[in-house]
């Protein structure tokens, strides 16, 4: 990670965690490689060169005190606010970290790329748009989901969602509601949103499991590139999770 050095926006990437999951109970701290899965994502951010700093997002319930734990380990700052409530725990957090944009991550997704990320957010400040993701259209992988957005666009989310799941979902307001928010999408060079990368389920982390066993590296981060080629070289690893049903985005 690196200072920001295009724009005086203050560009925060914030993660949501917790650790109660219906399909896979503890997901985020389930071991890829003698790690966390939570501690991969944070150190592939940690490579991206468009942010400024790095949030954990936690649920204030006494369960996920395991997680504030997990970031006071890691030298993570950290904030904890509503479980359910995911919109004002996102909101509140940008507030008091002093945001101007946010990226949203999510800690299931622990192939995340920092070239992909750097790519949205650049899209985002060079188009002035109130959201940028590539996920309006889909082509890249399911798990290298990211979410650019201003905080002006967050605190208008904030105040005027009322559903559920417009709170329990960060920018669900903002996706449907194009007529209140300018947005943009980025697309890869080619369509590979077929590739699931994320973890719901335990097929799931086996996926990850067997990319991080053939490619991990202490202090190295491979990339998107070498995920294709490594699937490429090893088709049969696509098989392990192919028949899990995709959620919509969240």
């Amino acid at each position: 990670m690196k200072k920001n050095q295009n724009s005086k926006s203050k560009i925060v990437a914030i993660i949501q965690a917790r650790i109660v999951s219906t399909r896979l109970p503890g997901k985020v701290l389930l071991d890829v490689e003698g790690k966390p899965m939570l501690w991969h994502v944070i150190e592939r951010l940690r490579r991206a060169r468009q942010l400024d700093e790095i949030i954990l997002a936690i649920p204030d319930t006494k369960e996920n005190d395991v997680l504030e734990e997990f970031a006071k380990e890691n030298n993570l700052k950290y904030f904890r606010g509503p479980e359910e409530d995911v919109l004002s725990r996102y909101y509140l957090a940008a507030k008091s970290f002093g945001a101007d944009t946010i990226v949203r991550i999510t800690s299931d997704c622990p192939l995340v790329a920092p070239e992909v990320v750097d790519r949205v957010v650049r899209e985002c400040l060079k188009s002035g748009a109130d959201y940028t993701s590539n996920i309006l259209k889909r082509t890249y992988p399911k798990g290298l989901d990211v979410e650019v957005f201003t905080f002006e666009a967050l605190e208008k989310s904030f105040q005027e969602a009322k559903a559920g799941a417009e709170k329990e979902h960060v920018t669900l307001y903002i996706r449907e509601h194009p007529e209140k928010f300018r947005r943009t999408n980025v697309e890869n060079d080619r369509d590979l949103s077929r590739f699931r990368w994320t973890v719901d389920e335990k097929e799931d982390l086996e996926f990850v499991q067997e990319v991080y066993k053939r490619l991990f590296r202490e202090g190295k981060i491979f990339s998107m590139e070498e995920i294709i080629d490594l699937l490429r070289k090893e088709p049969k690893l696509v098989e392990i999770n192919k028949n899990i049903k995709r959620k919509p985005p969240q």
